[in-house]
């Protein structure tokens, strides 16, 4: 599955109010975490994450306490005791045995020692596998049987989507588009390797010029670097925007194509700069690259409120419907049928 599916996935068990517990398997730095952590905002309810390796069982099940010739177990305050919520148990199989087995009981029967999870809660966990050099143990059979079990992989597609909407610098989205398998990447002979958390943190040295070498390691920093020497060849994209660049070619350098693409999706901040390049794109480009362009838009568009403006603008200009009757097909069909819908909406 990737990222986009789990998410789906996770947000139908919210929905549905499914309160199984669920183990989210996969790479370190691909974003398990941070799904978990967006589904608590989108849905409006809390999130606990708990790191069961950095606990003792006691800490777990609280401090025994005399009262009235019997002991009583007080559980920890950071265990939730009302309200709705994830319960979020990460990086849980990095815990020794001893302690994934005092979560056992907590997995299963939402409850350890006195304690007892409150209802509305999920009780989520996530870990690395074997193959990820992550120095985690095995995971007990009565435990891995008490989850649900979901597998996530890197996917560029879901990573660019989340990054033109976070803002990550255009020239790492670029650089990606050009060099996806450099999306997550591990050397294990080097601490510093490409994944999506490692290239967020590369977006903001950047952002500030300096190297990205301590972030993603020093070949794939190398290779980036020589592919921001292709912004040399690219066209002055603000012309383009403003619906003046009429004299202006696409560049023949596949990089620097990539660039473009990418440049103009993130510079068209209104739907009639996003026409304007839409425009620009269909009288000099072929149709695999109005196709990224589009296919990323889009999403933008929608995000911003101005799709049904931008659907409007297109259907209203010959030319580009003339295109889109000749590229149909190449053009991915649901991402012009959303845009109509939505004009029809509007």
């Amino acid at each position: 599955m990737n990222p986009e599916d789990v998410k789906t996935y996770l947000d139908r068990l919210i929905t549905t109010n499914l309160q199984l517990s669920t183990m989210i398997w996969g790479a370190p730095g691909i974003g398990k975490s941070s799904i978990v952590a967006q589904l608590a905002i989108t849905h409006q309810i809390q999130f606990v994450d708990i790191r069961l390796s950095q606990l003792a069982p006691t800490d777990l099940r609280g401090l025994p306490v005399a009262a009235a010739g019997i002991s009583k177990w007080f559980p920890p305050e950071f265990l939730p005791q009302q309200g709705r919520g994830i319960l979020f148990l990460d990086e849980i199989n990095l815990a020794p045995p001893a302690m994934q087995g005092m979560a056992q009981q907590l997995i299963l029967d939402r409850r350890v020692g006195s304690y007892v999870v409150p209802d509305g809660w999920f009780v989520w966990a996530a870990g690395n596998r074997k193959e990820d050099r992550a120095g985690v143990f095995d995971m007990p059979a009565p435990l891995a049987n008490r989850f649900l079990h979901l597998h996530v992989e890197p996917d560029f597609e879901s990573f660019k989507t989340y990054a033109l909407g976070q803002g990550i610098h255009e020239q790492i989205i670029a650089f990606l588009c050009f060099r996806p398998s450099l999306l997550h990447k591990l050397d294990p002979h080097q601490p510093a390797w490409c994944s999506p958390r490692s290239w967020m943190m590369a977006s903001s040295l950047h952002s500030n010029g300096l190297d990205l070498a301590p972030a993603i390691g020093v070949a794939a920093s190398a290779e980036f670097q020589a592919f921001i020497a292709t912004y040399q060849l690219l066209p002055a994209l603000l012309p383009i925007l403003e619906g003046k660049g009429s004299h202006i070619l696409f560049p023949v350098e596949p990089s620097a194509r990539y660039a473009t693409a990418i440049g103009l999706t993130i510079h068209a901040t209104d739907a009639n700069r996003a026409y304007h390049a839409f425009r620009w794109l269909t009288q000099v480009a072929t149709a695999e690259w109005i196709q990224l362009f589009v296919s990323d838009l889009v999403g933008l568009m929608r995000s911003r409120g101005q799709l049904g403006i931008f659907a409007t603008l297109i259907e209203k200009d010959p030319s580009i419907q003339q295109f889109l009757q000749d590229y149909r097909q190449l053009i991915a069909a649901e991402v012009v049928a959303k845009s109509y819908s939505n004009c029809e909406e509007n």
